[in-house]
């Protein structure tokens, strides 16, 4: 039974191979990095997140509706794969309290805008935790009106139903419920990316593969404790 649900709108997703050695060391031990053709992957991904609401209840005021940039890569546990977050930033201090309560999920507060004019998209964000260096993203987008083809590759970066957490000394699963995306191409250039500086990633030095999704109504279930 799901506890949570919210609606992800005006979704990008951005992904660059990387070399696995280069993010290793960041992911826990119990989990197996998931590699296309021996390569891993990292994406970003930003998104307007709205009606956020436990089940059976109201939106908590002040963390239903919120900006959301993630940066995360691609793992798998006991063959089944999904998704594992180095951090996830929103414009919602209640929605950082609450999703970060316990070191639950990496969330940091973060100051975001999205303007979005006829198909024309600006989004940027930059954290403001203190005693962090700030990191940013910043990309000017137009979106194609042609569905994109789903290619093998597409698919597995992007139909991925479940994320691990380790908050302490276990390893737990979150699943989630939606749809299949229906994606779309992007025209645009990445202003300015500074994320995940501790990866070691030039991320500039060559351009993303982007997506674009319009809208997707997602549930996601209580976690479950992997042994």
């Amino acid at each position: 039974m799901w506890m949570m649900t919210q609606t992800w709108r005006d979704l990008l997703f951005l992904h660059w191979p990387v070399d696995p050695a280069k993010i290793r060391y960041y992911v826990p031990a119990e989990l197996e990095l998931d590699l296309y053709d021996n390569q891993a992957w990292v994406g970003i991904v930003l998104f307007k997140a709205k009606g956020t609401r436990p089940r059976f209840l109201p939106p908590i005021p002040g963390s239903a509706n919120f900006l959301e940039v993630n940066v995360r890569t691609y793992v798998k546990y006991k063959n089944r794969s999904g998704v594992y977050f180095f951090s996830l930033d929103a414009d919602s201090k209640m929605a950082v309290e609450i999703a970060s309560f316990a070191n639950f999920l990496p969330y940091r507060k973060a100051k975001m805008a999205l303007r979005k004019k006829p198909n024309k998209i600006l989004f940027k964000s930059r954290t403001v935790e203190k005693a962090m260096p700030s990191e940013k993203i910043s990309l000017k987008y137009s979106i194609s009106e042609e569905q994109a083809v789903s290619t093998n590759l597409e698919q597995w970066l992007t139909e991925r139903y479940c994320l691990w957490t380790k908050p302490g000394q276990h390893l737990l699963r979150l699943d989630i419920e939606h749809d299949s995306w229906k994606l779309k191409y992007i025209k645009g250039r990445i202003i300015e990316n500074t994320m995940a500086p501790y990866l070691g990633i030039n991320f500039s030095n060559k351009s993303p593969m982007a997506h674009y999704a319009d809208m997707k109504n997602v549930s996601f279930y209580p976690p479950i404790i992997e042994k």
